[in-house]
C-alpha cells in the first residue's frame, strides 16, 4: 500500500498552513467587500470546511487508487462532482445558517460561481500533488527494487565464481 503525502509531517504542518491561509484570506475578501466580520468568518469556516472535507476524500482515494490512461478524465469528473457538491451543501447551509433574505443572500447567489471555480482548482491541484507525489513514490521503489535485483544477481555470479574455484568441484 502507498503512502499518502500525509505521511511527511513537513506536509502535514504546510497543509494545515495554507488551509489556516486560505481561511484568513477568505475571511478578508468577504469582509472587503463589506460584510460584517462575523458573517464574514463564518462564510468563510463553512465553505473550507466542505471543500477541505473534499481535498480529504481525494487524498484518500489516491492513496489506494493512481489512475492512468481513462482513469485521468474519471478523476477529472470525480474533481467536478465533489466541487459541485461542496459548493451546493455549503451554500445550502450558510442560507440556512446567513441568510437575511437581503444583500447576504444576493451576494451568496452571485458569487456561486467564482466559489466553484475556485473550488475545483484547488481539488484539481490537491489532486495534481497527490498523483505526482504517487509517481514519485513509486519510481523510487521501483529504483530500490531493481538495485537490490543487480545485487542479487551479482552475489549469485560471485556465489558461483566461488563455487568453480573450490577444489571440491573437480
Amino acid at each position: 500500500m502507498a503512502a499518502s503525502p500525509f505521511s511527511v509531517k513537513r506536509f502535514r504542518i504546510l497543509f494545515i498552513f495554507c488551509w489556516l491561509v486560505i481561511i484568513t484570506q477568505h475571511t478578508l475578501l468577504l469582509y472587503f467587500y463589506s460584510l460584517p466580520l462575523q458573517t464574514a468568518f463564518i462564510d468563510s469556516i463553512i465553505s473550507n470546511a466542505f471543500l477541505l472535507l473534499c481535498c480529504l476524500l481525494i487524498i484518500t482515494t489516491l492513496r489506494y487508487y493512481l489512475p492512468g490512461g481513462k482513469g485521468y478524465f474519471n478523476f477529472f469528473i470525480l474533481c467536478t462532482v465533489l466541487t459541485l457538491g461542496a459548493v451546493l451543501i455549503s451554500k445550502a447551509l450558510l442560507l440556512w445558517i446567513l441568510g437575511d433574505g437581503g444583500g447576504y443572500t444576493g451576494f451568496l447567489h452571485r458569487s456561486f460561481g467564482i466559489r466553484a471555480s475556485i473550488a475545483f482548482l484547488f481539488l484539481s491541484c490537491v489532486a495534481l500533488i497527490c498523483i505526482i507525489w504517487r509517481r514519485q513514490q513509486d519510481e523510487e521503489d521501483m529504483a530500490e527494487r531493481k538495485a537490490d535485483a543487480l545485487k542479487m544477481a551479482k552475489d549469485a555470479e560471485l556465489f558461483k565464481l566461488r563455487q568453480q574455484l573450490q577444489p571440491h568441484f573437480l
